[in-house]
């Protein structure tokens, strides 16, 4: 079993979870996540199994959408409603005007640092780790990308709000800043993740669902098969000759290519192409070398057996 699975989180459980849930359910130890998401947000979240676990570098940089739930008038230890309150609690809120021309401020190329408790590494060890024994974990700002961050609706002390970002966003961190540059503390209190790359909510199946699928052998109808993954990336095709050399992992040249499409949506990477067979199986990812001319084997998966496309 090779493809991916749009799970939907649920609340409470941790992305790990969900990951453990499904290899009971299909019996596959290969089982990843791609774009961690908080025990406290629930939505789209990318399961790659057996193969298709080697493409987590690929899947995981996708720009990703969220709704969710800001609370004004107190920070929290963990930038969320699951943390310890801190500060002073805020006793006027600001209006809507402030509050949309802060959230724009918090748009386009921002240098973020992550929460305290957060999975991120300092000398070997995660950030939460450190922060539950009461140390200040020494974090490093980020760069990322906030594309639009705006309210859907204001009821103070709640901003309900919708942003689209980069890859390695924490809206729990965005939450806080907010608070802080209206001077009130703010906290994250709701999150859905509702598109991760190409992925919506539409496409998502929650864990329940998926195990009373398996149980009807209707695997079918919740696993993307490994021919239809990155489809959004360019992609090449080769004949019997170019598809040993890939396999042996050498690199292939433009007379190796039967066809080539260069069309590709706004989150492909240029220089990765998806490397077909005549009849259209994904044999993996090659990197283009333009000073060389040369397509480079990136992944190499097993030959497919089944058919599809």
């Amino acid at each position: 079993m090779d493809g991916l699975i749009i799970t939907d989180k649920p609340a409470g459980w941790t992305s790990h979870d969900v990951v453990v849930k499904l290899r009971k359910i299909l019996g596959e130890k290969r089982i990843g996540h791609a774009g961690t998401l908080d025990p406290l947000a629930t939505g789209v979240l990318i399961i790659t199994v057996g193969q298709a676990t080697r493409l987590f570098p690929y899947l995981s940089r996708a720009d990703k959408t969220y709704t969710g739930q800001i609370t004004l008038g107190q920070a929290t230890d963990t930038y969320d409603s699951l943390g310890k309150l801190v500060g002073e609690k805020c006793q006027q809120y600001p209006d809507i005007n402030p509050v949309e021309k802060a959230l724009e401020s918090l748009t386009g190329e921002l240098d973020q640092f992550p929460p305290p408790f957060s999975a991120k590494k300092i000398n070997g060890q995660r950030a939460f780790e450190l922060a539950r024994r009461g140390q200040r974990p020494e974090l490093k700002p980020v760069k990322i990308n906030v594309y639009r961050f705006f309210v859907l609706n204001y009821q103070p002390p709640e901003i309900t709000f919708q942003v689209e970002c980069s890859s390695g966003t924490y809206i729990r961190s965005l939450a806080h800043e907010l608070g802080q540059k209206l001077g009130c503390g703010a906290h994250l209190s709701k999150l859905r993740r509702i598109v991760s790359g190409p992925y919506s909510e539409a496409d998502a199946r929650s864990p329940k669902q998926i195990e009373e699928l398996q149980r009807a052998q209707l695997s079918s109808q919740f696993i993307i098969p490994l021919d239809y993954v990155l489809s959004w990336q360019p992609a090449i095709w080769v004949e019997a000759n170019g598809q040993l050399k890939f396999q042996h992992g050498q690199p292939l040249g433009l007379q190796d290519l039967i066809k080539v499409d260069l069309r590709r949506r706004d989150q492909a990477d240029p220089a990765i192409f998806r490397v077909l067979t005549e009849d259209n199986h994904l044999l993996g990812l090659a990197r283009f070398k333009p000073e060389e001319k040369l397509f480079q084997p990136d992944v190499v998966f097993q030959r497919q057996r089944s058919s599809s496309l």
